[in-house]
């Protein structure tokens, strides 16, 4: 089956039905491929999905986010992060590494003039539930097909 580009509304749930946030996500790449980024699920779940339909997708940790894993999170000096006088628990920062590689990571703790940064997404380790309403449906196109397999990035579902 061909990839497909597909436009949906998004209701996001924790396994227990809890409403965590909403979403209109605009022409996202269905995937049969086994791609590692996060989501991958999701998107070869979409896969074949018509116009006007709904679908309730549940994912595991592992499909979704991935597990928490201690190992990232590090201890940083305040003064190394961009406008750190403003910088405040929760917000979302971007360091660049010696090696040029941007991350992204989440103030968790301020200890005077060193932070606590963790770079697990916010809903690792959690099972979710996606619930999903196509809006828009299209064959991808064989460019947005190789854009998307040269594509270097993270989506997070707010």
């Amino acid at each position: 089956m061909q990839a497909q580009i597909v436009s949906f509304k998004c209701i996001l749930k924790n396994a227990t039905g809890q409403f965590i946030s909403s979403s209109f996500n605009r022409d996202v790449l269905t995937s049969t491929s086994e791609d590692d980024r996060p989501l991958k699920v999701l998107a070869q779940t979409l896969q074949g999905l018509k116009k006007g339909e709904s679908r309730s997708i549940r994912l595991t940790a592992a499909e979704a986010y991935g597990f928490y894993d201690p190992q990232k999170v590090i201890l940083f000096p305040l003064k190394k992060i961009p406008d750190f006088q403003n910088a405040r628990c929760g917000q979302m920062v971007n360091i660049v590494s010696k090696s040029g590689k941007r991350r992204t990571y989440r103030i968790l703790q301020m200890h005077g003039d060193m932070v606590s940064l963790d770079e697990n997404h916010p809903l690792a380790g959690q099972d979710l539930i996606f619930e999903i309403e196509a809006v828009e449906k299209r064959d991808a196109t064989s460019e947005e097909i190789a854009d998307a397999q040269n594509l270097v990035a993270q989506q997070w579902v707010h």
